[in-house]
């Protein structure tokens, strides 16, 4: 393209994106791109919740309640884990903007196509390109929002908003309760799967407006789009607030590249950083395996355990609205009393709180109501624990190599919970015995407390710094010192 020139060049663009007042500009991009987690959580819960519906005769589809919560949740996980590493490389390489609405498109189309599923095998493959569109979102939103959101917000804004899949979870629960007993049997199901396409579409809408991030566009040598991009939004908060920005002093000078290799990258995850690559992953598969190994579940144990058999999405319901409270109540807590204490914190606490629900359980001490309360106090604190997951894994690595992180370690880190756990679980619950349930909930309490202990010593103290504090960009032509540089 003729806009892009590349050499050596001065910029403030971090600054002047770290100094501006919250606006209703920082809203819009909220807006258009957190709300991704809504429609991962409205699938991940809508499955679970309507997978008795599908299995039963009448479906319009020949299959099993364990084919849909243990393969089929595998294979959405699969699809969410390549399309995170597909969609994470082409988003370090062409952009944010671009990548996000492709996604935001596949995921559209894969979850339309799947309401109008007629077999297993037609039910899988969407599903897996449905994770696909869905994984790619995750590296191309989180890394566009950490780059648009000033400093000192960035820990609650990022908390706040991957605990929005909670509001999703909650939606889905409740959606799927008149969808599946007010419909036939054979429409029900496939309505839940239409309303996830409507609000893409309206997502999609509200997206068209947010601009690349002119972090990366300095970078790829496109330095007037980004400079011209920056002052425009600067006039836009000087006439909403009223007040004078004045010019930061701070600076970064970088040698401006087309594209940045993966060898250069996977040298600076491994080589540079690898403290802070154990890191990611370990917060990774703690989080991963309990949400979709539980999450994915949750109806069938209220169904071998309890005997709830009708209406399971008021339970769930009542959990995803406990869980959207965590990351809301103790999301700005990660900004003032810092990343290290409260990610240890959350994983850690919710880790011991799941071991007594296990313990409890195993006692037969719970019903459907009390195990349903538990699971609210335990994910109070895993949410916000889990969301910082995603914090972590994208300030703490260089811009060129932030999207293609993020992916890296969601795909590792999910494939080791997302889709073994899936399948683990859905094996454990389908023997009815409360002993074989009860090590899966182990299995995940402990991973959670492994990877709180990681982070009390390895974590990093990125809170009100700004991204390129915490990580100096490769091209940059000095390395000043950063917050990691004794804790690589």
């Amino acid at each position: 393209m003729s806009d892009v020139q590349t050499g050596t060049v001065t910029t403030k663009v971090p600054a002047r994106l770290d100094r501006l007042p919250w606006s209703r500009w920082h809203w819009m991009i909220i807006i258009g791109l957190g709300t991704v987690w809504i429609l991962d959580g409205l699938e991940v819960t809508i499955v679970g919740n309507i997978s008795g519906q599908i299995s039963k005769a009448g479906s319009g589809i020949h299959i099993t309640q364990g084919q849909i919560t243990g393969f089929g949740a595998a294979t959405y996980v699969a699809g969410a884990c390549i399309g995170a590493l597909f969609f994470g490389w082409l988003t370090d390489r062409f952009g944010r903007k671009k990548l996000f609405m492709i996604t935001l498109g596949t995921y559209l189309v894969a979850t339309a196509l799947t309401a109008l599923s007629f077999a297993p095998w037609w039910f899988f493959l969407f599903r897996f390109l449905t994770g696909f569109g869905i994984g790619g979102e995750y590296a191309a939103i989180n890394s566009a929002i950490d780059e648009l959101i000033p400093s000192r917000h960035r820990g609650r804004i990022d908390i706040v908003i991957n605990g929005t899949y909670w509001a999703g979870a909650a939606a889905g629960a409740l959606i799927s309760v008149p969808a599946t007993n007010d419909l036939p049997v054979a429409i029900g199901w496939r309505v839940c799967f239409g309303l996830g396409v409507v609000l893409g579409l309206v997502i999609l809408l509200v997206r068209r407006n947010v601009p690349e991030s002119p972090r990366w566009l300095f970078i790829h040598g496109r330095g007037q789009q980004a400079e011209d991009l920056v002052t425009g939004i600067e006039q836009e908060v000087e006439r909403e607030t009223g007040e004078h920005l004045a010019q930061p002093r701070q600076s970064i000078t970088i040698h401006q590249r087309k594209s940045i290799g993966f060898i250069p990258i996977a040298r600076t995850m491994f080589g540079t950083y690898p403290r802070r690559t154990i890191l990611g992953f370990s917060l990774f598969i703690g989080q991963a395996f309990l949400y979709n190994a539980i999450t994915f579940g949750y109806a069938q144990i209220l169904a071998t355990f309890f005997h709830v058999t009708t209406n399971p999405g008021y339970y769930f319901a009542v959990i995803a609205v406990g869980n959207l409270f965590g990351p809301l109540l103790l999301g700005p807590l990660f900004d003032t009393l810092g990343r290290k204490p409260m990610i240890a914190g959350t994983y850690i606490l919710s880790g011991v709180l799941l071991l007594g629900t296990a313990w409890l359980f195993d006692a037969g001490a719970l019903d459907a109501t009390t195990m349903t309360a538990c699971w609210c106090v335990v994910l109070f604190f895993a949410s916000a624990g889990a969301s910082s997951a995603y914090l972590t894994v994208s300030e703490v690595f260089p811009m060129e190599t932030r999207a293609l992180a993020i992916a890296f370690f969601y795909a590792i880190g999910t494939a080791a919970g997302g889709i073994t756990g899936p399948l683990l679980f859905s094996s454990l619950v389908s023997t009815g015995k409360v002993a074989d349930t009860v090590v899966a909930f182990v299995i995940g309490a402990s991973l959670m407390i492994l990877a709180g202990l990681v982070e009390v010593f390895l974590g990093v103290k990125a809170e009100r710094k700004g991204l390129e504090e915490i990580a100096s960009p490769l091209t940059a032509t000095e390395q000043p010192p950063s917050v990691g540089a004794a804790a690589r």
